[in-house]
């Protein structure tokens, strides 16, 4: 392990030797590391109640009611709330995703039990005001509007649709205009009854406090949190594979830009081949002027307002990606030009230089993504989510550069069929 890596303006990366991972008795895992060279503190975590709970019927019930919880709960308004936080100048909020819903937050230190204790009160106590929902349903709908008319959000819609046809990852989060319309006060109440409680929550704590005493505060707000009916995540289904190009256009009659996506399914976040897809995908469509679809697509041809490729890996199947925006007399040229350049990667894969230029990209970045506190929580979290090992920043290193030329191409084979791509696009 080289010095450069293990030192960052005198920090050290996230190790055994610093993190603290405590299990309080009803089930949370608090994460917490001291940075005494700032006085703030910065906290992130997950509980599962995502949108894989849901109903077809009641797509965006999971984000409908994470948006919710901080509009009022059994002693304080939604204006109590906010003004509570401003008067510290602190932050806190609330999101979900398929499989969690997740929160952040930002204080100084002597402000951390007022931030874990409106935390507290909006994960136990929320009391979903009918005028607040009411207000917060034509935000959403508004939104849904705006996504609509959006070539960009469409087309990702569309692509996620056909990959994962038949499986939870198939439907957007935020759900569809007509199933916001159903969602009912009672259905926010009985599916927080329901799906939120203390088994699977994960929270770090990064800052300014000794670690015992970051868990005391947290055993003091949320220790006594029980559930005992609460529903546990169901297993996600098998995905079912692509057996041939399919393509989907989206009609936007009077937009003047086009966007596509192309791909095909990516490694889980856990499998071995993970960092040989990253690594591969930074030449494909990141590094540099955004890889080699970048340079062919936009660069040299002139085709494409943007094009890069993207790798999204968690805890099921992911997706591996080519995204760009283009005017749409060169759609079909764009999509040519895609195609040549993955049937190029899986046939030669990438060279000596490229791939060292990429790990070394990825090394150099490590200790720039741990600078702040935030940043660390979030490497706590994903340490504890992935099961990656309380020594994996230590390991970071090595893991990146055993990545070889030959397990790229070998990588690049086994996710990228030319012939069995998924093509969606949106615009006129």
């Amino acid at each position: 392990m080289t010095k450069r890596l293990i030192k960052k303006n005198g920090s050290s990366l996230p190790g055994p030797e610093d993190i603290h991972r405590e299990v309080l008795s009803n089930g949370i895992t608090v994460l917490t590391r001291s940075n005494f060279n700032s006085p703030s503190i910065s906290m992130a975590g997950y509980l599962p109640a995502g949108s894989i709970f849901e109903s077809d019927e009641k797509l965006g019930l999971a984000d409908f009611v994470s948006a919710s919880l901080m509009r009022g709960t059994q002693t304080k308004s939604f204006d109590a709330i906010y003004n509570e936080l401003e008067s510290v100048g602190a932050g806190l909020g609330f999101d979900s995703g398929v499989h969690n819903a997740s929160f952040g937050g930002r204080s100084l230190v002597d402000d951390l039990p007022l931030v874990l204790k409106l935390l507290s009160e909006s994960l136990l106590t929320p009391i979903f005001p009918k005028h607040e929902v009411e207000k917060l349903r034509a935000q959403i709908l508004t939104g849904l509007a705006i996504r609509e008319q959006d070539t960009s959000d469409m087309a990702a819609m569309a692509f996620d649709r056909m990959l994962f046809d038949g499986h939870p990852y198939s439907r957007p989060a935020d759900g569809y205009v007509e199933t916001i319309e159903q969602i009912t006060q009672k259905d926010l109440v009985e599916f927080h009854r329901a799906h939120y409680g203390p088994r699977g929550m994960v929270i770090a704590i990064v800052g300014a406090i000794d670690p015992k005493k970051a868990v005391a505060a947290v055993e003091r707000v949320l220790g006594g949190w029980q559930v005992p009916g609460q529903v546990l995540p169901p297993s996600l289904p098998p995905h079912k594979p692509i057996k041939k190009t399919v393509r989907h256009h989206h009609v936007l009659a009077s937009k003047s830009q086009s966007d596509l996506v192309i791909g095909m399914i990516g490694p889980k976040r856990n499998d071995p081949e993970f960092y040989a897809a990253s690594l591969g995908n930074s030449v494909l469509g990141q590094f540099g002027m955004m890889g080699r679809i970048g340079e062919s697509v936009r660069e040299k041809s002139g085709l494409a307002y943007h094009a890069s490729s993207s790798l999204s890996a968690g805890i099921g199947p992911g997706t591996w990606e080519v995204n760009a925006g283009v005017s749409p007399k060169n759609l079909k040229k764009a999509i040519g030009l895609i195609e040549q350049e993955l049937r190029k990667f899986v046939k030669s894969g990438v060279t000596k230089d490229e791939l060292a230029d990429s790990q070394a990209n990825y090394i150099g970045r490590l200790p720039l993504s741990v600078e702040s506190n935030g940043g660390v929580a979030s490497a706590l979290l994903n340490i504890e989510r992935y099961k990656l090992g309380m020594d994996y920043y230590q390991r970071y290193e090595s893991v990146v550069r055993s990545v070889t030329r030959d397990s790229v191409l070998e990588t690049a084979r086994k996710y990228i069929d030319p012939n069995r791509l998924v093509i969606s696009t949106a615009g006129p």
